[in-house]
């Protein structure tokens, strides 16, 4: 008889991975010695399968600026619970072909809506502050709506003291590269959270009998 293994609470989940004989990846989270352990996990037995597990973990280090443990196992360096924040790097790295170059996003972009580059600069103790290369109502409209963005996606509060610009991470701190990642996304978050809703309510995880 097989068998089971406890590998956590499935959070997020890749039903057809494109760039390796479309298996299923998931992502789990458990909570070990006061540290959020974050798993991918595949059960294809195809060839390369547990490569490409890595490489999906390599890619989350580098564009979220989380810590690898082994066999697919992941943390953020403050050990804090950054669910909603991992489920972006997990998607994102999942986008990533194998063999190909990955780097941390920069702390700009160019918002399509506005035509202005936004920027996020790090005020420290897990602080940024959204600023914007245009003057006016609209550029501060603008600015604000990023910052939500970046409080929807990445699950971080808005500063006590700011003019809807400034947000920071409860743990208290610094993710670099997680809100480089995050901030290309934080123009466009209705559409973003539609498209995870949608992918959401069609993934299924096959039992282990079931994979290939």
């Amino acid at each position: 008889m097989p068998s089971i293994v406890n590998i956590g609470r499935r959070i997020e989940l890749v039903p057809i991975d494109t760039h390796f004989h479309d298996i299923t990846i998931a992502l789990y989270q458990e909570e070990l010695d006061a540290c959020t352990i974050f798993r991918i996990h595949t059960y294809s037995r195809k060839d390369g399968a547990s490569g490409r597990i890595q490489q999906v973990a390599n890619s989350m280090h580098t564009l979220g600026g989380m810590s690898e443990l082994s066999n697919g196992k992941i943390f953020f360096p403050c050990g804090d619970n950054h669910e909603a924040a991992c489920r972006r790097v997990f998607l994102e790295a999942c986008k990533i072909p194998p063999n190909t170059p990955v780097e941390p996003r920069p702390l700009n972009t160019l918002d399509k809506k506005s035509k202005l580059t936004m920027t996020v600069d790090s005020l420290g103790s897990g602080s940024y502050r959204v600023t914007s290369d245009g003057e006016g109502r609209g550029a501060e409209r603008r600015v604000s709506a990023i910052a939500g963005g970046l409080m929807k996606l990445g699950e971080m509060h808005a500063g006590l003291e700011s003019d809807g610009d400034t947000v920071f991470f409860p743990c208290g701190h610094s993710h670099d590269a997680l809100v480089g990642l995050l901030l290309v996304r934080a123009p466009n978050v209705r559409v973003i959270m539609r498209e995870e809703e949608t992918t959401a309510s069609r993934g299924v995880l096959s039992a282990p009998s079931q994979q290939i």
